[in-house]
């Protein structure tokens, strides 16, 4: 029982050396890890901010939209694409090609780029190309529409059929 005070009291003795010896290390090691979480807050914090922004914009957007300002809306649609957000720039997209807010098919092209990049999933990607060749075929760049269809027919995309289906028409 002796021997077994003795072990813990050595031990303590060890790790009270251990930490005055190291205390500096110590003292460094804990400054960094409450500066990274400090860090990670405030970053979270900014894109919650930066979100809420976008939001904004979009919303106000579709006011200007009720209120047959297309010309505000489409700015701020762009803009919000500009952005980089992955949920409103696609939205941004789909409303500026739903309700026809731009007729320059280089500057709508450009937009597609743009969204494109900003994707990250699969499905979302093939979701913009097939939409990208739907409004080639329709502003008359039958070729190119179809080019991107049968890359999306030849994937394993979920939207092979509809794009196998419409190359067949």
């Amino acid at each position: 029982m002796e021997e077994n005070i003795e072990k813990k009291q050595e031990l303590k003795s060890r790790l009270i050396h251990f930490f005055d010896k190291n205390k500096f290390k110590f003292f460094i090691l804990i400054s960094l890890i409450v500066i990274t979480i400090f860090a990670l807050s405030l970053f979270q914090i900014n894109v919650k901010k930066k979100n809420s922004l976008i939001a904004e914009k979009y919303i106000q957007a579709g006011i200007y939209l009720a209120n047959k300002k297309n010309a505000d809306a489409t700015l701020i649609f762009e803009e919000i694409i500009e952005s980089k957000n992955k949920f409103y720039s696609i939205l941004s997209l789909n409303t500026i090609l739903e309700k026809k807010l731009l007729t320059d098919k280089e500057k709508i092209l450009q937009l597609f780029e743009k969204t494109e990049k900003i994707i990250e999933t699969k499905d979302q990607r093939d979701l913009i190309k097939f939409k990208k060749a739907l409004f080639l075929i329709n502003n008359s760049e039958f070729e190119k529409g179809k080019k991107i269809l049968q890359d999306i027919a030849s994937s394993k995309s979920d939207l092979k059929f509809l794009a196998e289906e419409i190359l067949s028409n």
